[in-house]
């Protein structure tokens, strides 16, 4: 379908496909310039053949190689754009969403800011008149998540009638020593995704409202533990709800081989089967 779509501009999003084989597809992610190419192995692109037309159409390389061009999802954007930690990881974060159960206006805490992948999942769920406060300890990591914050606002305002709100503020700062700002600060939810969140809990439960949820991103069960040590040595005023592990599975149908004259369908499950990131 294409009732109200628009066509791909300079400056847009564009999400090339390739089918590989044993089922697995390439994903390429690029920013259109005039005077630019999609190029590798299965041959060149250049993007002024892909500028004018409609997302969702197969276009053809140099080499004849089939591509379906098409404006990323979040969840692919994030899975594609510079990294320099390691991101939650769409799954998560759906989880998390859930989870502190927010709504369009509210106000958000998240801690660290990483490269941006849980910033833009929260301004999306909050919308143009909520707010979302991210903090984040490193430099390094904080430039990053603006820059890919802003080169997702961008494009998005070039393929779409509405813009994305710019509702983040990014702040370079250790949350252990931002006591004083939380002083001032009301929040409907919070979301720690950092290497030692007990550290920034007696910090931040001040600012939470009444009956919000506080959701933590830990990597395995021994940081688990220890968060709940931190909880309990100090009487922070936290009540552990759910401690939960998200899995994903893909599915494989495919046609089998025919038996007794009539095709069968082969069913099989693949896990683990996202691209690495390219650049």
């Amino acid at each position: 379908a294409t009732a109200g779509l628009s066509p791909f501009r300079a400056g847009d999003l564009a999400l090339a496909e390739l089918r590989r084989k044993h089922n697995t597809t390439l994903k390429m992610l690029c920013r259109l310039e005039a005077g630019s190419v999609l190029s590798g192995s299965s041959g060149i692109l250049p993007h002024r053949d892909i500028i004018g037309q409609l997302p969702g159409q197969v276009l053809r390389t140099s080499s004849g190689t089939r591509l379906l061009l098409r404006r990323p999802s979040l969840d692919e954007y994030v899975l594609l754009m510079p990294r320099g930690p390691t991101i939650a990881y769409p799954k998560d974060i759906s989880a998390i969403l859930t989870m502190i159960d927010i709504h369009p206006g509210d106000t958000v805490l998240e801690t660290g800011s990483g490269s941006g992948a849980m910033s833009l999942f929260l301004s999306r769920a909050v919308g143009p008149k909520g707010h979302v406060i991210s903090y984040e300890i490193r430099e390094d990591h904080h430039n990053l998540a603006k820059k890919n914050y802003r080169y997702w606002r961008a494009a998005w305002e070039i393929g779409h009638v509405e813009e994305w709100p710019d509702n983040v503020d990014f702040i370079l700062k250790d949350i252990s020593t931002a006591a004083a700002d939380m002083k001032s600060l009301t929040v409907d939810a919070i979301v720690l995704d950092m290497l030692n969140p007990q550290t920034a809990l007696s910090v931040v439960h001040p600012s939470l409202k009444q009956g919000g949820v506080c959701a933590v991103y830990l990597a395995n069960i021994t940081q688990v533990i220890d968060l709940l040590d931190r909880i309990q040595t100090y009487k922070l005023p936290f009540l552990c709800e759910t401690i939960i592990e998200v899995t994903h599975r893909n599915w494989l149908v495919s046609p089998a081989k025919i038996k007794n004259s009539k095709p069968s369908q082969m069913v099989e499950t693949q896990q683990n089967t996202e691209e690495p990131p390219l650049k």
